[in-house]
């Protein structure tokens, strides 16, 4: 018999979730009212969309957004923890987001706190985000926590979108060309070769080189792809190295313009999450441990570590920050002064405000001068193999005449 699955809410008003063989949808609908069970919603089992789904909820970035910015909005009105999450349920349009919600909602009414119920949910709340909303519930102050955590996602997902929606002309750019250029080689060049070959005449150098790579391209295409796929893997794989990956990194911020660039996102990004957990509550020592993990440079992420080697010292946070390096000049003044005012926290919110707005000036500036390198390096590329057919061809009348 196939197989169903189902939602439907029990007397209590429990939701019920599962999947059962059934001769039809009639039968399943007869058996789940048969047991007291109102159905809701019921589908044929086995297809593709289970299949994705039996690693668990797959919840975006930009919806556990929204979710904690609702649930703080809820919590601020009065609502207690267990009903906030229920009407989340209800308000979810995306199955996902509801099992989510139900699985956690399902923990705390079992007893668990809500941080240690998000944590089991694998790798959809980092630790940041436990973290925060543990630092809240010891404070009980949980809608606060949660307000300030929507505030720090929406700034983070601001940030990535403006970067991304920045480099999309530029790729789409970059792929045109790829393409425009791959189309005269493999289809309009291969034209001219028996012409040339009729002629008999002695081809130039740079007609020779633009022929063979038509046919290199046209003839070993699937090689050069499997190559490129390899090449790319075996990066990624000694990338996992340690080792290795420190010494990328270290090189990575060395690289002119998008050295630079990296440098500032990465700054803004430890700064504005510094500053949430000891708006929070957070003692600095465990706010560093946490902000380091949102850095994706290894090698600031170890200047870091030794840095919290000496705040646990005693030694403050301004002067071992200034001793690596680790920051741009302007932050680490400003932590300093932050740090001797007792306005630790404000200033680094500061620091971030200023370096994300740097970042995305940065980016337009870089994406300023990218444009018309790409267009006049695209234009060239062209010019080049056309002159190089008209260069054999002009060659060949010459040589009749």
């Amino acid at each position: 018999m196939p197989r169903y699955r189902f939602k439907a809410v029990r007397p209590d008003g429990e939701m019920e979730e599962g999947e059962r063989e059934a001769a039809d949808e009639g039968a399943l609908v007869a058996a789940l009212q048969g047991e007291g069970l109102i159905p809701l919603e019921m589908r044929a089992a086995g297809g593709l969309r289970d299949l994705f789904r039996r690693g668990g909820p797959t919840v975006s970035a930009g919806q556990v957004t929204h979710i904690t910015r609702e649930l703080a909005t809820l919590l601020e009105a009065g609502l207690p923890l267990d009903r906030a999450l229920e009407v989340l349920i209800g308000l979810a349009d995306d199955e996902a987001v509801a099992r989510l919600l139900g699985a956690v909602q399902e923990r705390v009414r079992a007893g668990a706190a809500f941080s240690q119920a998000l944590e089991e949910q694998g790798r959809i709340f980092s630790r940041l985000y436990v973290n925060m909303v543990r630092a809240g519930e010891a404070g009980g102050s949980l809608d606060d926590a949660l307000a300030s955590l929507a505030d720090y996602l929406e700034r983070a997902d601001r940030l990535r979108d403006d970067i991304r929606s920045a480099l999309t002309y530029p790729l789409i750019l970059l792929v045109v060309a790829g393409l425009s250029v791959a189309v005269l080689l493999m289809f309009v060049v291969p034209q001219f070769t028996q012409l040339f070959d009729d002629m008999g005449a002695a081809l130039p150098t740079s007609t020779r080189i633009v022929i063979g790579a038509g046919d290199l391209l046209r003839d070993w295409w699937w090689a050069l792809l499997a190559g490129a796929a390899l090449a790319a893997a075996g990066v990624q794989r000694a990338l996992q190295r340690p080792e290795v990956r420190l010494a990328w990194d270290r090189r990575v911020l060395r690289l002119p313009l998008f050295g630079d660039l990296l440098w500032r996102m990465e700054t803004a990004r430890f700064c504005h999450t510094l500053a949430t957990l000891l708006r929070n509550g957070m003692p600095l020592l465990g706010a560093l441990g946490l902000a380091r993990e949102v850095m994706g440079n290894r090698y600031l992420v170890q200047a870091l570590e030794a840095t919290g080697a000496e705040v646990r010292h005693g030694k403050g946070l301004a002067a071992p920050l200034s001793e690596r390096r680790v920051l741009p000049k302007l932050a680490l003044q400003m932590i300093q002064v932050g740090e001797e005012s007792g306005q630790l926290d404000a200033m680094l919110a500061k620091v971030a405000a200023i370096f994300e707005a740097e970042t995305r000036s940065a980016v337009q500036r870089l994406l300023t001068l990218l444009e018309p390198v790409l267009i006049i390096g695209l234009g060239l590329l062209v010019a080049g193999i056309i002159v190089s057919i008209l260069a054999a061809i002009l060659g060949a009348n010459d040589l009749v005449f």
